[in-house]
């Protein structure tokens, strides 16, 4: 009886199919690239189609969300971008008992239509903001100005090489302030080498008195007091004792 012969291994679709798989890969790769220079031709004529407003002043309180809310009903609005104030002007307004909040500078506004665009900034500049009469901003005016030819790529560009500027200026800054430290470092550590030398000095100024000071004690003479020398003739000048005292003292009876 002949032996079965071995069931074959299974095999994937495109194997079967020869180079068809490379085929279909290709061409899928290939619709994937259409799709994206199409979707980036279609953002590029958008951006196209879109304008810039520039707003040289923000009014006080005034952000991002308000400026959207106030020009959004002349027409459809893309992107806005607000720049923050100086710390250093936000600290001082804080201290003097100021606004507490964020303020801005200046910004930009990317409206989805050109002449939108040019209607809004040729409308309301030199306007009165207007509103509500509670909104702190009601009597304020409008400085907006519409940008020709220029996109937000080129906003994000010039914010970009701001941003440089800034980094590379902070890294000056701080540079120079490692400068000085280093160089006040080593002005506290030579301080720090000359105290100790003259505390050393001083100090051995102070036991080479003192040693010179033991020595001239141990070269001091002593004085003892002497008795006084006999003077001449003392022995004749010395009184005498009497007979009586005598014969008290060996005992003599009176006759």
């Amino acid at each position: 009886m002949a032996a079965e012969p071995d069931e074959e291994p299974e095999r994937h679709p495109m194997e079967d199919q020869g180079s068809f798989g490379d085929d279909a890969v290709k061409k899928c790769e290939g619709s994937k690239g259409r799709r994206k220079r199409k979707r980036s031709r279609e953002d590029d004529d958008a951006n196209e189609k879109r304008g810039v407003c520039y707003l040289s002043r923000v009014p006080p309180r005034m952000d991002p969300s308000h400026v959207r809310q106030i020009l959004s009903q002349y027409g459809e609005i893309q992107r806005i971008y607000l720049v923050p104030e100086d710390p250093t002007s936000q600290v001082q307004r804080k201290q003097s008992g100021g606004f507490r909040g964020k303020e801005f500078s200046e910004g930009w506004v990317e409206f989805a239509k050109k002449n939108v665009a040019k209607k809004v900034a040729r409308m309301l500049n030199g306007e009165q903001i207007g509103g509500k009469k509670r909104s702190a901003f009601y009597y304020d005016i409008w400085n907006i100005r519409y940008l020709s030819k220029f996109k937000w790529d080129d906003l994000i560009g010039e914010l970009a090489g701001k941003k440089r500027e800034c980094e590379e200026k902070l890294k000056l800054e701080i540079s120079a302030a490692k400068r000085e430290r280093d160089f006040y470092m080593s002005k506290v550590e030579q301080s720090r080498a000359l105290k100790f030398m003259r505390e050393r000095k001083e100090k051995k100024q102070r036991f080479e008195g003192q040693d010179s000071e033991g020595a001239q004690e141990t070269k001091v003479i002593r004085q003892h007091p002497q008795n006084r020398p006999v003077a001449d003739g003392g022995l004749q000048s010395k009184p005498r004792l009497s007979k009586d005292l005598l014969a008290g003292v060996f005992g003599r009876s009176s006759s």
